[in-house]
C-alpha cells in the first residue's frame, strides 16, 4: 500500500495579543492510498488547524505555517503559494474537505445545485447543463430523495443531515483521492451519525479514495477507521492501527478516553470516567509535556524533562510518554 500524502514536522502559530499560540507543534502522520485514517483528541488540540494547514486555509495574520512539508504526490503543498492556481487545482479537486458545520460552510443565498455545479464546472470543465445533470447524481447517491427537484432548495430547507450530505456529495463531486471529514457528525443524533459514516465508508470504497476523520470522539471511529492518530496540545501523543490503539492503550490520555466511551464488552454497571481537570491554555507553554496537569501516572521525569518524542513500542504503535503503561 503507497503513501499518497505525508506530513512532516507541521507547525502553525496565531500570534495573539496574549502570546503564541504553537496550534499544531511538530506533527507528522501519513495517509495511504484508499486507507481510513482518524485524528482524534478533545476540542482545541490542533486537529482542525493541521487539516486546515494541509490545504493552506489558515487564516493569515493571526496564523502562520512556520515550518514543515505536506508532500502529495511528490510534491510539497506548502511551496504553492496559498491563493495561487495550483493549490487552487488541490483543493476540491484533488483534496477535498467536509466542513464541520454545513449550515456555515453552504452560502446560503445560493441554491444547493448552483453550489455542486460550481466545482464542477471550474475542475472537470463540465458545461452547466451537463454539470447539472451531475450534481443531481450525487445527491442521489448520498441519499437525498427526489434529488431532480430538491437540487433548487438553499441550505435552509435542509435538514442538518440532508445539509451535511450535501457537503458529501460536494466533496466526492470531482472525483478527489482525499476525503477530510472535520467533525463530519457533530450536532446529529446518533441514528443520522451511523448512516452518515457508513454512507462516508462507501463512497469512499466506491470512488477508491482515502478518507481522514477528525473527531473528538473515539466511539465513532472505531468501527471506521483502520489507524489513529491521538493529539494533545498541539502534539501527537499516540499513534498505530485501530488494533493497537483499542486493545493496549499506552498513552495516559489514550487511557482515559477510552475510560469516557460506554463499551458493550464492558461488566454491567461500569461508571464512565471523566478526564479531570481542563484542556492547558496553549499560550507561552512550558516545554514539559501539557498532559502532565491531568495524568495519573506522571514520574519526576515528567516534570523536570522535554515533551518526550514518540517512541516505537511495538508493530505501527508509537507513543510519547516517559511512563511504560
Amino acid at each position: 500500500m503507497s503513501t499518497l500524502l505525508e506530513v512532516k514536522n507541521l507547525k502553525t502559530q496565531f500570534y495573539t495579543d496574549a502570546g503564541l499560540v504553537k496550534a499544531v507543534d511538530g506533527i507528522s502522520y501519513y495517509i495511504n492510498e484508499q486507507e481510513i485514517v482518524a485524528l482524534v483528541g478533545e476540542s482545541g488540540c490542533g486537529k482542525s488547524v493541521s487539516q486546515l494547514s494541509v490545504l493552506q486555509l489558515i487564516p493569515t495574520p493571526p496564523g502562520e505555517i512556520v515550518e514543515g512539508e505536506v508532500v502529495f504526490e511528490g510534491q510539497d503543498l506548502l511551496t504553492f503559494e496559498a491563493n495561487g492556481p495550483q493549490m487552487r487545482d488541490i483543493r476540491g479537486g484533488k483534496i477535498a474537505m467536509v466542513f464541520q458545520e454545513p449550515m456555515t460552510s453552504l452560502n446560503p443565498v445560493l441554491t444547493i445545485g448552483r453550489q455542486l455545479t460550481e466545482s464542477l464546472e471550474l475542475h472537470l470543465r463540465m458545461e452547466r447543463p451537463q454539470a447539472r445533470e451531475r450534481a443531481v447524481e450525487l445527491l442521489d447517491m448520498v441519499g437525498i430523495s427526489d434529488a431532480g427537484k430538491r437540487i433548487d432548495d438553499y441550505p435552509h430547507q435542509f435538514s442538518g443531515g440532508m445539509r451535511q450530505r450535501v457537503m458529501i456529495a460536494m466533496a466526492l463531486s470531482c472525483n478527489p483521492r482525499i476525503i477530510i471529514a472535520d467533525e463530519p457528525t457533530t450536532a446529529l443524533d446518533v441514528t443520522t451519525q451511523a448512516q452518515l459514516l457508513e454512507l462516508m465508508k462507501d463512497m469512499v470504497t466506491k470512488f477508491k479514495a482515502s478518507l481522514v476523520i477528525v473527531t473528538h470522539n473515539l466511539g465513532v471511529v472505531a468501527r471506521y477507521a483502520q489507524r489513529l492518530y491521538v493529539m494533545y496540545a498541539g502534539r501527537i501523543v499516540e499513534s498505530g492501527t485501530s488494533k493497537e490503539i483499542f486493545g493496549t492503550p499506552r498513552h495516559p490520555y489514550t487511557i482515559a478516553l477510552l475510560k469516557c466511551v460506554p463499551r458493550l464488552d464492558e461488566e454491567e454497571g461500569r461508571k464512565l470516567v471523566p478526564i479531570e481537570g481542563l484542556p492547558p491554555n496553549q499560550i507561552n507553554m512550558a516545554p514539559v509535556c501539557a498532559f502532565l496537569p491531568r495524568c495519573t501516572c506522571h514520574v519526576d521525569q515528567c516534570r523536570q524533562a522535554p515533551w518526550p518524542d514518540l517512541r516505537h513500542v511495538g508493530g505501527e504503535h508509537y507513543v510519547s510518554c516517559y511512563v511504560e503503561t
